[in-house]
This record gives structure tokens, sequence and C-alpha cells, in this order.
């Protein structure tokens, strides 16, 4: 079992950066792909980045590429996610999520089985 908190969410203009943090307790954290998404009000919970357990591989929503970041620490227990060139439409509450051994393809929100409670990004225009 892991447990997933986040911490760095705040409000920022736009073209700011934020950079978001996720600290893991439990085992094995570096056994964990670790994903970041996000749900703006009104709609549904959206991928935007995933890093995987073993080599430093990542992938990203096309929406998010080249303006975030993902990264690990193994040696700390944390998940980065660094934003920057924000947009209004990036508001919305961001979500760290981790799946046992996973695959860094998936999109899917019901593929990750563990979850923190979120931390809120506003991005003003």
């Amino acid at each position: 079992q892991v447990q997933l908190v986040e911490s760095g969410g705040g409000l920022v203009q736009a073209g700011g950066s934020l950079r978001l943090s996720c600290a893991a307790s439990g085992r094995a954290f570096s056994s964990y792909t670790m994903g970041w998404f996000r749900q703006a009000p009104g709609k549904e919970r959206e991928f935007a980045a995933a890093i995987s357990w073993s080599a430093p591989n990542t992938n990203y929503a096309d929406s998010v590429k080249g303006r975030f970041t993902i990264s690990r620490d193994n040696a700390k227990n944390v998940v980065y996610l660094q934003m920057d060139r924000l947009k209004p439409e990036d508001t919305g509450v961001y979500y760290c999520a981790a799946k046992a051994y996973g695959g860094i393809r998936s999109s899917s929100p019901n593929y990750y089985g563990h979850w923190g409670q979120g931390a809120q990004v506003t991005v003003s225009s």
C-alpha cells in the first residue's frame, strides 16, 4: 500500500509557474508508476503526465506537453510536476496517483489504484 499527499498548489497569473509535490509513504515507492491527473469544475478527471517505476520514461497529455515536466526522487519518495507557462485552462484540482509496476501509456484514472486528496491550482488571466 502507498499513501499519497499533494502539496504546492496555489494561485498564479497566466504565464507563471508552479511546482506540485506528491509525497508517498508506505513500502516500495520505486516500484510504482506515478501519474498526475487534473479535474476542472464540472469536468471529468483527465490525465496530465506519468513517469515509470523502472527507467525514467515519461508520458504527457498533448495539452501540457512542452510546458509541464514530471520527475521523481525515489530516495525521498516524492514525485513532482513542474508547471510552466500556465494558462487559465490549467485551473483545477490536481491529483497524484500510483500504480504498482504500471505502464505509462494509460490515460484512464481507473488504471491507477492509489490517489492523493488533491491540490487546487488556479491560474488567473
